[in-house]
């Protein structure tokens, strides 16, 4: 409601998105023990309330725009890459990071393919986005514990290993519920 009232567009709060992913992640860089990883977790929730506000304040605002889908899709796709990249450069796995980033782009590409043939699109997992944040998270928490017991970060890249392994594993099953649905189509038309 209060975003509502103010002269704050919901493609504005997209943006902040990106800002929220961003610290939170120069934070990890700076310090991936306790301080970083849990600045890192809180920018990772507020920018996921980011996504919900914007939305909110486009549909219950009445602040849509002709471009709102464009902020929609491409700051969360931004945001993302920049956590799970700089996940992994904190951990010292940067390949990794750069892969499970790719990975998680496609699961996007993916659901937005199918759409894009007419296909209604499927934000099935099993690593959609709040599925990629809630592993991030709770890595980066108990990370916090690990690096200051033990000054490792093996939960961290365990983490890292999840979201890869899972993106993969999403666009697999979002590629075959798209062949399933084209399927489907093609048997009702014949």
């Amino acid at each position: 409601d209060i975003l509502v009232k103010r002269d704050i567009s919901p493609n504005q709060i997209s943006v902040a998105s990106i800002a929220f992913a961003f610290a939170g992640v120069v934070a990890l860089n700076i310090d991936s023990g306790v301080i970083g990883s849990i600045c890192c977790a809180i920018g990772i929730q507020l920018r996921l309330l980011c996504n919900l506000f914007d939305g909110m304040v486009a549909i219950e605002g009445g602040k849509k725009s002709d471009i709102g889908s464009l902020y929609n899709e491409f700051p969360d796709r931004i945001a993302d890459s920049l956590l799970i990249i700089g996940l992994g450069y904190a951990i010292g796995q940067s390949d990794l990071g750069w892969f499970a980033a790719l990975a998680a782009a496609l699961t996007a590409y993916v659901r937005v393919f199918g759409g894009s043939i007419g296909l209604k699109q499927t934000f099935i997992g099993p690593m959609a986005k709040q599925h990629r944040m809630a592993v991030m998270t709770a890595g980066l928490l108990l990370n916090a514990i690990e690096a200051n017991v033990y000054g490792t970060h093996y939960v961290l890249l365990i983490a890292l290993a999840v979201i890869a392994i899972g993106s993969v594993a999403t666009c697999v099953t979002r590629t075959l519920a798209i062949a399933r649905q084209l399927k489907g189509a093609d048997h009702v038309d014949q």
